[in-house]
């Protein structure tokens, strides 16, 4: 698989992604479902604390990766939906450091919602991974 950074401007590399990605030669892909702060009975963990629900959500979208054979290396798409957009940038070095030190700047797009699919949970990321 080859992998191409799209960057028209290049503000985004700085912040860790890049516009697009260019996948060409790829043998599987995954869709990955929003993964959220939850354990593994699906219980809300870490109710209020943005920090610590960003960094389950990566634990919880790195095991779906591991099973399929993948890593955050291989992630080529990765949406973030939060509650409260303003808290999440205050805590977004926790995401970005884990796709920093796995070599990925997946193309990303942040989204504010006003709720999300269980009461407490403030962030959820959804992605998609090619290897």
């Amino acid at each position: 698989m080859e992998r191409t950074a799209v960057n028209p401007v290049t503000w985004s590399a700085a912040l860790g992604f890049n516009q697009g990605e260019l996948v060409s030669g790829q043998t599987r892909t995954l869709y990955i479902a929003g993964q959220t702060a939850t354990n593994d009975a699906g219980e809300p963990q870490h109710e209020g604390d943005m920090a610590a629900q960003l960094s389950l959500c990566v634990d919880n979208l790195e095991a779906v990766l591991r099973e399929a054979g993948m890593s955050l290396a291989d992630l080529v798409r990765l949406t973030v939906c939060t509650t409260d957009v303003d808290l999440l940038l205050q805590h977004y070095g926790v995401l970005a450091g884990r796709l920093a030190a796995a070599g990925a700047a997946p193309a990303s797009t942040m989204l504010g919602v006003t709720r999300l699919a269980v009461p407490g949970l403030l962030v959820e990321l959804e992605g998609t991974a090619v290897a």
